[in-house]
C-alpha cells in the first residue's frame, strides 16, 4: 500500500483508538471509520505487509515505529489545523471535518508556518 490518505487515516485512527483503549481490533477500526469489515481487513493486511502495523495472534493491532511516526504526524496536523480554524470562529465540528481533509495534503512548509503562527 503506498501511503496515501486512506492509509494515513487508518494509522491515525489506530493511534487515537489505542489512546482510548488497551486493545484495538479490526472491527474497532471498521466501527469508528464507518467502513465495511472486508475493506478494513484488506487495509490491515496491506498495512501489515508494509510494516506499518503488527497484528498479534489474537487480532490485536499495534503501530510499528514507522506506522506510529506517520500516525502522530497526521494527528498533530489534525489538532493544529482544527485549533487554527476554531481560533478564527469556525465551529468545532466543521473545523475538525476540514482539518481531516487538509491534514493529508498540506505541505510541511505551510504546516510549520501555521504552527509558528499559533504559538
Amino acid at each position: 500500500m503506498t501511503m496515501g490518505e486512506s492509509g494515513e487515516m487508518y494509522l491515525e485512527t489506530l493511534l487515537i483508538l489505542s489512546k482510548k483503549q488497551d486493545k484495538v481490533i479490526s472491527n474497532d477500526l471498521a466501527v469508528n471509520m464507518g467502513f465495511s469489515r472486508p475493506s478494513v481487513c484488506r487495509a490491515v493486511k496491506l498495512l501489515k505487509q508494509d510494516k506499518y502495523i503488527d497484528v498479534d495472534p489474537d487480532g490485536h493491532l499495534t503501530l510499528t515505529h514507522s506506522g506510529r511516526e506517520i500516525a502522530e504526524k497526521i494527528y498533530e496536523r489534525h489538532l493544529v489545523i482544527s485549533r487554527f480554524f476554531e481560533s478564527i470562529g469556525v465551529s468545532p465540528d466543521t473545523a475538525s471535518e476540514d482539518a481531516c481533509r487538509i491534514e493529508h495534503v498540506i505541505s510541511d512548509e505551510s504546516f510549520n508556518k501555521l504552527k509558528e503562527h499559533l504559538k
